[in-house]
């Protein structure tokens, strides 16, 4: 996706909506009348104000909806409507959250919930916990109530997500540290590289696969026989998952990704998007000339289109561009590894567009 070519707009989390329906929804059930629109707390102080989409009331039951608006950050779940639908509970049992359609229910170990819970994260549970207690001291309840959210297609979208890799099965999960969105920060698939490399963990692995692509994905599960909880989708974000595996060992990383990207971070970029980190030519033609390049090749590959067009000239001329990245790249993840409380085997496979391997690091 496009980024706009403007100042971008912030927009809110599925956490803070959930809240803001849950507050409406609560409002409601206490005295008969939806808010609307609905004020929520963050916690950075902000108070925004959310529509409602929709809004039903039975006897003993209200319940609201809000849409989704990530503003301008190319997320999944912009759009869908988040519902929360309000039940008075025991006398005494405070908050509990209940999984409706298209929200996940927690089946693997690693995440910050237990097994069995709704995919409603800890922050999003706060501020609803909060968000009941502030309707309840204004309108006389007892904030005793149970909450069961939902998200209309929710089970659809969280193909798109994490989710399934993760033990996140039914639908989405209910996100957000501080209720805003912002966009371009990728912050909820970092997170999900952080929850992918907890659940690995909890799961027993001691091998994982990160990933730049699909392609690069499939090519490094066949060749290390890794599947499931084993698999990382780091896409871009290698400096994110090297980071986080620093304080949370896992004692053998296996990188996979396209040429281009692994010789971005062979030469230490640990974002590898192509509008963020640059391929440098000027390097390849070093490499090159490391491994046996001649200098008619090593200006060749100076004067390349692009990283392939380098690489098909090195392989034109049996030279092992391909494992020289490869090896620099694995070199560059051990430097960032460095520290780690167990050692880290890494090796790097690359390929080309294709899904041909075109060189490899082995472990070190």
């Amino acid at each position: 996706m496009t980024r706009p070519d403007r100042p971008l707009r912030r927009g809110w989390t599925t956490g803070a909506c959930a809240t803001a329906a849950t507050t409406a929804a609560y409002q409601a059930l206490l005295t008969g009348e939806f808010p609307d629109p609905v004020t929520v707390y963050l916690p950075g102080g902000q108070t925004p104000a959310f529509a409602l989409a929709v809004e039903e009331r039975g006897a003993d039951v209200a319940m609201a909806g809000v849409i989704k608006d990530a503003g301008d950050d190319p997320d999944a779940t912009h759009g869908a409507l988040i519902r929360a639908t309000v039940r008075h509970a025991a006398a005494g049992s405070g908050v509990t959250f209940r999984a409706g359609s298209g929200v996940g229910t927690v089946t693997l170990p690693g995440l910050p919930l237990p097994v069995g819970e709704p995919a409603v994260n800890p922050v999003p549970r706060m501020l609803m916990r909060e968000a009941v207690a502030r309707v309840a001291g204004t309108y006389g309840g007892t904030g005793d109530v149970t909450v069961e959210l939902s998200v209309d297609d929710g089970e659809r979208i969280a193909e798109q997500t994490w989710n399934p890799r993760l033990g996140i099965l039914g639908g989405l999960s209910i996100l957000g540290t501080t209720g805003i969105v912002i966009p371009y920060s990728c912050s909820a698939w970092i997170d999900s590289i952080r929850r992918g490399i907890d659940v690995a963990a909890a799961t027993g692995e001691t091998h994982v696969l990160g990933a730049t692509g699909t392609t690069s994905e499939r090519v490094g599960a066949e060749v290390h026989g890794l599947s499931g909880t084993a698999l990382l989708d780091m896409g871009d974000f290698a400096g994110a998952l090297l980071k986080y595996l620093r304080r949370h060992p896992i004692s053998r990383l296996t990188i996979a990704g396209g040429f281009a990207k692994l010789s971005k971070l062979a030469d230490g970029h640990l974002d590898l998007h192509s509008g963020r980190s640059q391929v440098n030519l000027d390097h390849l033609a070093e490499r090159a000339a490391a491994v046996g390049g001649d200098a008619e090749l090593v200006a060749n590959i100076r004067a390349a289109n692009t990283a392939l067009h380098a690489l098909q000239l090195a392989r034109a001329a049996d030279v092992p561009l391909g494992d020289a990245v490869a090896e620099a790249a694995r070199d560059a993840a051990r430097d960032l590894l460095r520290g780690s409380e167990i050692p880290i085997t890494v090796d790097v496979i690359a390929i080309d567009r294709g899904g041909t391997i075109v060189g490899r690091a082995e472990p070190g």
